[in-house]
């Protein structure tokens, strides 16, 4: 039985509020059960100093996680004169799964950035920056497409992430805190609409997996990307 009660193939409840931040050119709230993540897209009408005269623009996002997200006040990492190598490899895993549905060429000789600040944290915070950012990024090229800046086909397809994991023996999707702190397998699986895999994240904390159980997750994955992307399908009518 998991903590929460959930079947294995159950999300957490999954809520995306667009629009919340007033300076934004995108901007949603993202709810992964009681992790809730704010994702916002701001725009800058100049690429990176080493794409300039490209033709190309570029997405890219930075994460950050608020002193009380988590039970114990952590300090900011802006306190602590440098970001932690989660902070990095989180941040690059949101960048390069939302430039992977983006055509860099349409978009021009700009950039985007995503900040993905995690306000509450009870697990899965970059797989909900992912596919938070991803409504915050589509919102930030409509502003655009409504001011005559980008033409119509700068964002390809949806793209959506989903934690799955190994959890006393059996595969379950969307690992809460309870879950990932005892998973004996924690993987994050990056998807786009149409079925694309973008990148698979696992690591074996216990007995390692096998093909059977990898393929189990992988299951489990798509049929809960696909729940997300339709979810964001929705928030977006």
């Amino acid at each position: 039985m998991r903590p929460s009660k959930r079947a294995a193939d159950a999300m957490r409840s999954v809520s995306f509020e667009r629009g919340v931040a007033k300076h934004a050119e995108g901007s949603c709230l993202v709810r992964f059960g009681d992790t809730h993540v704010l994702c916002t897209a701001s725009l800058e009408e100049k690429p990176p100093a080493w794409l300039r005269g490209s033709g190309k623009g570029w997405v890219t996002a930075e994460y950050g996680m608020l002193p009380r997200s988590t039970g114990d006040r952590m300090r900011r990492e802006a306190a602590t004169g440098k970001q932690s190598g989660r902070t990095q490899e989180i941040q690059r895993l949101i960048g390069r799964s939302l430039r992977s549905v983006v055509d860099l060429v349409h978009l021009g000789e700009k950039q985007i950035t995503i900040d993905c600040d995690v306000l509450q944290a009870d697990g899965g915070t970059r797989t909900a920056s992912v596919t938070g950012g991803w409504i915050a990024l589509y919102e930030c090229v409509q502003w655009m497409k409504a001011r005559d800046m980008v033409g119509p086909k700068v964002i390809r397809d949806h793209v959506a992430a989903i934690s799955v994991g190994m959890y006393r023996g059996k595969p379950v999707l969307d690992l809460d805190y309870a879950e990932d702190s005892e998973a004996e397998t924690d993987a994050n699986f990056v998807m786009t609409g149409s079925g694309g895999i973008v990148e698979i994240q696992g690591t074996a904390e216990g007995k390692p997996f096998d093909e059977a159980e990898l393929t189990a997750m992988l299951g489990l994955a798509k049929a809960g990307i696909g729940q997300l992307v339709e979810l964001q399908k929705q928030t977006l009518a």
